[in-house]
């Protein structure tokens, strides 16, 4: 069973950066692409980012282009979302999903295609 834990959410002004963290557990890691969705009040939950099991591809929703970069660590135990010029629009609750169903090269935004889930992080943007 996979154990996926974010982590580094948190209260930031319009402008301002925050860096997620998604640590995987319980099973080796590398065999899944990761992905980063969020869900706002009211909202459905969306895809925002996301990184191959092989490190070397990764994909973004249109609104965060330019702003947000996924990354993983060589362990690829670690997924990392940098979020810069966060905007109000970005507050939400933060989750990090595992996927096996990718090929090594490619990840998606479908959240039915992630098998396991972290609890989320709240991310809050404002002044």
């Amino acid at each position: 069973q996979l154990q996926l834990v974010e982590s580094g959410g948190g209260l930031v002004q319009p402008g301002g950066s925050l860096r997620l963290s998604c640590a995987a557990s319980g099973f080796t890691a590398d065999y899944f692409a990761i992905g980063w969705f969020r869900q706002a009040p009211g909202k459905e939950r969306e895809g925002v980012s996301c990184i191959s099991s092989s490190g070397d591809s990764t994909d973004y929703a249109d609104s965060v282009k330019g702003r947000f970069t996924i990354s993983r660590d060589n362990a690829k135990t670690t997924v990392h979302l940098q979020m810069n010029s966060l905007k109000p629009g970005d507050t939400a609750v933060y989750y990090c999903a595992a996927s096996r169903i990718y090929h090594m090269n490619h990840c998606g935004h479908n959240e039915y295609e992630y098998e396991y889930w972290g609890q989320g992080t709240q991310v809050t943007v404002s002044s």
